[in-house]
């Protein structure tokens, strides 16, 4: 059981990004040889990171990939095209490396932490993180998907996982997850903390056909209506127990954790930015650590990315989820901070009157 201290003392600790430090930043980058805003968003990624972090002379980062796991009950009303065993076989792979998060976290050189915050039948991975709250959510179209005090642990296991990956020389920090049902889930809460129809946030997510997708809207629907009568929905920790789901809830409490500690995060796809809306119901300033990786075909995606005020780095119509889409968008993060801190200016070239180029 909880008593919100964590929770609570992470929000209040989280502060806005430093409008000096951007200003400095900004005025680097236009010194540097080249045409002024001419590396565009780059630009703006590395800007935005030395706002965040109040320096502009930033290291090279050291990045992890987190990846939360867990199962959602509302799979028992046949929203996937995937059975629910799919999640625990799906630790398996990325114990051995074998997954595709794995592999492109190899590439971008992160450390990949996966971590069960309720797996109905996990496997016996060594390198699993066992932060388990209860085996799975509760089938949210009929009931709570869990308790208040549930969605708060949850919420507190990532904050203390974004510590500890940050105490041990973490500065950049990529969201994943793994959890059959979670699109629908994910879609619920979109729903209910902007107030779209259950229509505007509903995808193919593992590859429903049009029939498949009218079922999941209509169960989304009904878990909208039980939603509604709790009265709780404007309230983000309340509406999270309500809908789910429990790695949704770890991967904002991530979220938070980076925020506080003034340490950027890459948001995935869909289910990664329904935790980010999460956080930043909970804590708006959250919003200046976070970096839209891409943009998922998930119709919901370009919502919650309009709401909070991102614009995706890549747009490769990638579905996976995991974490692939922000472990590729990794090595565009180093490259952003290496332009920002390694290349030449022109007052670095020697005539005084060089000077950029419009």
């Amino acid at each position: 059981m909880t008593d919100l201290t964590i929770l609570k003392s992470t929000i209040e600790a989280i502060r806005p990004a430093s409008a000096q430090t951007l200003q400095e930043a900004m005025a680097a980058m236009a010194d540097k040889v080249k045409p002024l805003g001419s590396l565009g968003h780059l630009e703006d990624i590395a800007t935005r990171i030395a706002s965040l972090r109040g320096r502009v002379d930033l290291p090279e980062p050291t990045p992890a990939v987190v990846v939360c796991a867990a199962d959602h009950g509302v799979a028992s009303q046949g929203v996937s095209a995937f059975p629910q065993a799919v999640t625990g076989l799906m630790l398996t792979a990325f114990g051995s490396g074998g997954a595709a998060v794995a592999v492109l976290s190899r590439a971008a050189g992160a450390r990949l932490v996966v971590a069960d915050l309720g797996v109905i039948d996990p496997p016996a991975v060594p390198s699993l993180l066992d932060r388990s709250v209860r085996p799975g959510t509760a089938d949210s179209a009929l009931e709570p998907a869990m308790t208040v005090a549930e969605a708060t642990l949850a919420l507190e296991h990532g904050i203390g996982i974004a510590h500890e990956l940050i105490d041990d020389g973490v500065d950049l920090i990529a969201l994943g997850e793994m959890g059959i049902g979670n699109t629908t889930t994910a879609s619920a809460l979109t729903a209910a903390l902007l107030g779209c129809d259950a229509a505007a946030t509903c995808g193919r997510g593992t590859g429903l056909d049009d029939v498949q997708v009218a079922h999941k809207v209509s169960v989304v629907d009904q878990i909208l209506a039980r939603h509604a009568t709790s009265g709780v929905s404007n309230d983000p920790l309340a509406t999270l127990a309500s809908i789910g789901g429990l790695e949704v809830a770890a991967l904002a409490g991530v979220v938070l954790g980076a925020a506080e500690r003034r340490i950027p995060v890459l948001v995935d796809g869909f289910i990664t930015g329904a935790a980010a809306l999460v956080a930043a119901r909970l804590a708006p300033a959250s919003t200046d650590a976070m970096i839209a990786a891409h943009l998922s075909p998930e119709p919901g995606h370009a919502l919650q990315l309009a709401a909070l005020g991102l614009r995706p780095l890549l747009d490769l119509e990638m579905r996976l989820g995991e974490g692939s889409g922000a472990a590729l968008a990794i090595n565009l993060v180093r490259s952003a901070i290496a332009v920002l801190t390694e290349m030449a200016t022109f007052a670095s070239l020697g005539p005084a009157e060089t000077s950029p180029v419009a």
